[in-house]
């Protein structure tokens, strides 16, 4: 047993006679194409990475409304300087009004697909305009300068705003969404109890600047693992927002399970519904095929092969992952995105009746009996806007509970060995076993 302790903006344009670029980083000084100039200076806590544009007069047309005064706002990057006051503007009915969306870890391959999808209108709709705040770190900020030049070659109508910053208080400022995605992966010989210390200190700084500077109702998914316990971390960093708002990612484990019971069933995956994934997205997770249903029925009825459910099918759906990696040679990214997508579409739709999905949320108040203060992930219903609540009509055997204990210990064990970035005071790590999701390694 381990003890552990804790020791303690782009500014509006400015019109030249060329189109000029510039930011703050801890790095050296490099040369760069003629119409980009880069000046770099050591960064501080309150000299963010700062980005400056301007577009000579003739280049571009004058925007319907004057931007406001930079002063107090985060930084913007590029053309995007340029986009309209929509304050200034007169409503009309066909808009809705901008949302701020902050995505952490966003120069990443899942965020490389998952940006596009934001912006498009694919996830909040083809009437919501959105700004993306662009989180990344000293080593990827030039990546994340290309990830934001490649939104502005998109031409987004929706995409009014892009902000890039390694600074989470810049980043989350007004954030109505907060997509964390960044994290460190394990590496070798990484024990899984400095990974989740190690983890934990970046989701425990993150939630105090969300809990400083984000919206009071702000809706965050957590997807960089453990994100279970990343999720607890950051919500016992943030108590101005409810509990009950962030998330750990476990739709992508729901989605696979749905295609396994496809494959074996012979039917498309729409057959496939009220599907759980209970407990920690680890190989302790339970994917639960006694509630789910194939064409309306229970699973059981149309799979009547037992054998096959409580061994082939729940080790498939735990370690889809692994077998992704040796055939492809990384961990997933183009179905997390989608994951992420289906999760957020899920909470601001309503669910529909007789449905539910899953997600990693606070135990607190739950139905179930599962131990309290641990993020879970659960059967779920959307109330639309953000907002869910627990289904009650599930069932249980003897088989369901028993996996259920399994991944509970382990989560209750996570928790104690990051109670030191919890506030509830020394870590004692005395972990299980090594369940790590293969993508973590």
């Amino acid at each position: 047993m381990a003890l552990t302790q804790l020791n303690s903006t782009c500014s509006k344009p400015q019109l030249h006679s060329s189109s000029q670029l510039s930011f703050l980083s801890r790095t050296r000084t490099r040369t760069l194409p003629r119409h980009y100039h880069s000046t770099f200076a050591p960064l501080h806590r309150t000299q963010h990475a700062r980005i400056s544009c301007s577009v000579a007069p003739n280049q571009v047309q004058v925007p319907a409304a004057q931007t406001q005064d930079p002063k107090g706002k985060p930084d913007c990057y590029g053309v995007f300087c340029l986009t309209y006051d929509l304050k200034a503007e007169e409503e009309t009915k066909s808009w809705k009004k901008l949302i701020n969306i902050a995505v952490s870890g966003a120069a990443g391959m899942i965020s490389n697909h998952l940006l596009f999808k934001l912006a498009s209108g694919e996830v909040f709709g083809p009437d919501q305009p959105i700004a993306l705040k662009l989180l990344g770190s000293e080593r990827s900020i030039q990546a994340l300068e290309g990830v934001a030049m490649e939104l502005e070659d998109s031409l987004f109508p929706l995409l009014r705003e892009v902000v890039i910053s390694i600074d989470p208080y810049e980043v989350f400022q007004d954030a109505e969404w907060a997509l964390l995605i960044g994290a460190k992966p394990r590496g070798p010989g990484v024990e899984r109890a400095a990974l989740l210390d190690i983890n934990g200190q970046i989701f425990a700084e993150q939630g105090k600047a969300l809990n400083a500077v984000a919206s009071r109702n702000a809706k965050v998914i957590v997807v960089g693992n453990p994100c279970n316990t990343n999720a607890l971390i950051c919500l016992k960093n943030a108590p101005n927002i409810p509990a009950k708002n962030f998330h750990a990612l476990t739709r992508l484990d729901e989605n696979r399970a749905k295609c396994q019971l496809a494959l074996k069933a012979g039917v498309f995956y729409d057959k496939v519904s009220n599907m759980t994934i209970w407990g920690n997205h680890s190989t302790t997770q339970v994917p639960d095929f006694l509630n789910a249903r194939i064409d309306g029925l229970p699973v059981k009825e149309v799979i009547k092969d037992n054998k096959w459910l409580e061994e082939e099918f729940t080790e498939k759906v735990q370690k889809r992952g692994g077998v992704l990696i040796q055939k492809w040679g990384r961990s997933s990214a183009a179905s997390t995105s989608v994951s992420i997508v289906d999760a957020i579409r899920s909470l601001i739709t309503p669910t529909p009746e007789g449905d539910w999905f899953s997600s990693g949320v606070y135990t607190n108040g739950n139905p179930y009996g599962i131990a309290e203060d641990i993020v879970f992930s659960m059967p779920c219903r959307s109330k639309a806007n953000g907002d869910y609540e627990l289904v009650n009509d599930v069932i249980f055997d003897d088989y369901l509970r028993q996996k259920l204990a399994k991944t509970e210990a382990e989560l209750l064990a996570e928790k104690k060995c990051v109670a030191h970035l919890t506030g509830e005071g020394i870590a004692v790590c005395d972990l299980p076993g090594d369940t790590m999701l293969p993508g973590e390694m």
